[in-house]
């Protein structure tokens, strides 16, 4: 039983094996690099300058990001009652995002968060209970944004850009409506599954484990079934003031995320867009998003630098610098993780499944 289980953390492990960070960074270096041999037009630069001012709005770029992790941060931490500490909860985030770099954005960290969080010692069940509320709360905001963003933005604005055809536009709200219609799928099932009948989800969950792929870990998905049924009453239970700090924690973390391209264009031309553009570049990036999730690719790489040089490129002076802009706001908001990553995985990995670690503690 002991080496059966050891062999399975092996294939967990190389799951989030920092050596991944590579895939991602090629692919985007790649895409990057055809968009600029194609556009690059050196002239185009002349329009961007460094100034102090350029110093303090990239800073609050950074911020913005700094602030959405610790909203998650802050959300994991009330999820599991605070028996995370700061640090594991700290260790849980950045570990998450990590896995959410490396694997296709459809995919995301979800699947091994239930691991990080198990292994900072908190039990199966109420693991996959803290990690199933959160994939709410994050589905929760966008089903409500999105038809905000609609109602609010004119259409026209939102779906067409000057230079291209009305295809292309129609091909973006397509793309867009399928996203947002996984997302209204995925959000109902685990509502029904959290809040109306656990057994229901359980039930579902177990089919999907008579997939032959699937088959070696089905008393285990038996188990965490039988958990989140005992845990979908505790989250059931939670008082209004519970989901409302929850969710606070995920609407400041989204929205600030939303806010680093507007911060990083206010950094090269302070006083070009008035309050209605910036609006409009925070919508399309929620857009943008929900696009992201049909990605073949880790972490959206290489789509999510032609959907930005596509989809915000008429904010910007020329494609050129669209797509240089497109580099830095990955910078920014995307490779930190990769690197912070391949730094504390190899911690974590000897921390959680070497031979000295400790055994994990079961606490529900």
């Amino acid at each position: 039983m002991e080496q059966e289980r050891q062999e399975e953390n092996q294939k967990l492990t190389k799951k989030i094996s920092p050596y991944k960070i590579i895939y991602p960074i090629i692919i985007g270096l790649a895409v990057v690099s055809y968009m600029l041999y194609k556009e690059f037009d050196p002239k185009a630069f002349d329009m961007i300058t460094f100034t102090w001012n350029t110093v303090f709005w990239l800073f609050i770029a950074v911020l913005c990001m700094a602030i959405r992790d610790f909203g998650y941060i802050i959300r994991i931490k009330i999820l599991s009652g605070g028996k995370l500490n700061w640090i594991q909860s700290i260790r849980v985030i950045f570990l998450w995002e990590f896995t959410s770099a490396v694997t296709p954005s459809a995919i995301g960290g979800t699947s091994l968060a239930i691991l990080f969080v198990h292994k900072e010692g908190i039990g199966v069940g109420k693991s996959s209970a803290m990690v199933m509320a959160t994939s709410f709360l994050d589905e929760l905001y966008f089903i409500i944004m999105f038809p905000l963003i609609l109602l609010f933005v004119n259409h026209q604005a939102l779906w067409e850009m000057p230079g291209t055809t009305k295809a292309v536009a129609d091909g973006l709200i397509l793309v867009a409506v399928i996203g947002y219609s996984v997302k209204l799928a995925y959000l109902l099932v685990l509502s029904y599954g959290l809040f109306k009948n656990p057994r229901g989800l359980k039930w579902l969950i177990m089919k999907l484990f008579r997939w032959r792929i699937l088959r070696k870990w089905r008393h285990d998905a038996n188990e965490a079934g039988t958990d989140i049924i005992r845990n979908s009453h505790e989250l059931k239970s939670m008082p209004f003031s519970f989901w409302l700090k929850t969710f606070g924690a995920t609407f400041f973390s989204w929205t600030a995320r939303y806010w680093v391209v507007n911060a990083i264009l206010v950094a090269f031309w302070f006083g070009r867009y008035d309050w209605a553009q910036h609006f409009l570049i925070f919508a399309r990036q929620l857009v943008m998003w929900i696009m992201m999730l049909v990605s073949p690719t880790p972490g959206g790489s290489g789509f999510a630098e032609f959907v930005f040089s596509k989809y915000l490129g008429e904010f910007l002076p020329s494609a050129g610098v669209a797509i240089a802009m497109a580099i830095l706001w990955r910078l920014i908001s995307y490779y930190p993780y990769l690197f912070i990553g391949a730094f504390i995985v190899p911690k974590w990995i000897a921390r959680s499944f070497g031979k000295t670690s400790k055994k994990t503690k079961t606490n529900n």
